[in-house]
């Protein structure tokens, strides 16, 4: 089995390792206007510099209306896109395959009151959208509006016009937001779609606008370059919520929808989740649950949650667990994790020249 200092090759994009920066918001869209600024590039560039495989950029909301939280990253224009950019092109300077995560946080948008850093937030001149009328329990704007089927036509639009504008913008891959209780998985969860129609109901139904985004992007990104989805491999809600077991009979509907690799972590449908222990890999079950249904089919699988060692990273992709490993608040706490992965491990670490001299 590879390890995870090794390369892997989605369709024809080879990455140097097995290392991602997950996508983490940076509530850095300093006027709240979704356009990337100086910290985008030096949080996405120096994890490049510091060796990582793939460098994620963070949630970044297809539409206005899809924003987690008001100084989140958009891409709902060329300008957006055209902000991204030196980011972009700095990542794969340094050797890492620049990626970005697109996004919509559906009924879930603009939950917090006001900015990461206290500052209040003016009401919006739009209403969050969601399968239903029901708002996210406790927080948020109160009122979301449920999505008719023309609605349903303008975020699958939006979605398209995403990838595209984040082709242009120099990116190699894109990853689908379909987890943490936001627009997609809002539509597929059960605790959150009660609708009748053809987008609601039974798995099929509820599934339906996830399965179509991503052959809908799978449509417009090149042929060559990788397509990702996030999933939330569990409510943690029980038997009523979505389920591993669902995560696992979904897999194989994704890949063969064009998704190259999906990205697996949990939760956020509900805030009366119980998740029964969020320690050291508390998801890289999830993950190796749907390894295993993806077992005859040639679509990767990437484990997030609690990984901070490059031993724990290694054991994950060398027993076959899952092939990517993603990390997220320790490339915060060490942007040079690979670096340092690299020397504990006797490997050559893939240093930038002006680093050389000192690994």
């Amino acid at each position: 089995m590879p390890g995870v200092l090794d390369t892997i090759t989605f369709r024809d994009e080879t990455v140097r390792n097995r290392v991602a920066v997950a996508p983490m918001c940076q509530y850095a869209c300093d006027n709240m206007d979704g356009l990337a600024t100086k910290w985008h590039l030096v949080h996405l560039g120096s994890r490049a510099v510091g060796g990582a495989g793939i460098v994620l950029a963070e949630a970044t909301a297809v539409e206005n209306r899809g924003v987690i939280s008001p100084k989140d990253l958009g891409i709902w224009s060329d300008a957006h896109a055209d902000a991204l950019s030196e980011a972009a092109e700095f990542v794969r300077e340094q050797g890492a395959t620049p990626g970005i995560q697109l996004a919509h946080a559906g009924r879930k948008a603009l939950t917090l009151g006001e900015s990461y850093d206290g500052t209040p937030v003016p009401d919006p001149d739009w209403t969050p959208i969601g399968p239903t009328e029901t708002p996210y329990p406790g927080r948020g704007l109160g009122k979301v509006e449920a999505l008719n089927r023309a609605g349903i036509e303008d975020v699958k639009s939006a979605f398209r016009a995403a990838a595209e504008r984040a082709l242009d913008a120099g990116f190699d891959i894109v990853e689908i937001h379909g987890a943490h209780g936001y627009l997609h998985h809002e539509f597929y969860s059960p605790i959150t779609n009660t609708r009748d129609d053809k987008y609601g109901g039974d798995f099929a139904g509820r599934t339906r606008l996830i399965r179509e985004v991503t052959h809908d992007v799978r449509d417009v990104w090149p042929a060559e370059k990788p397509v990702f989805v996030r999933l939330s491999a569990t409510d943690w809600m029980g038997a009523d919520g979505w389920t591993v077991k669902s995560t696992a009979r979904l897999a194989p509907l994704l890949a063969d929808d064009g998704a190259n690799l999906l990205d697996i972590s949990s939760g956020g449908i509900h805030p009366e989740q119980r998740i029964p222990y969020t320690g050291p890999h508390y998801q890289i079950p999830l993950a190796e649950r749907v390894t295993e249904a993806l077992a005859d089919s040639d679509c990767a699988v990437g484990a997030v949650g609690g990984v901070t060692t490059p031993e724990g990273a290694e054991e994950i992709v060398r027993n076959g667990r899952a092939d990517v490993v993603l990390l997220g608040r320790e490339h915060l706490r060490d942007p040079y994790f690979v670096l340092h992965a690299a020397q504990e491990m006797d490997k050559k670490p893939p240093a930038p020249r002006q680093y050389q001299r000192v690994f």
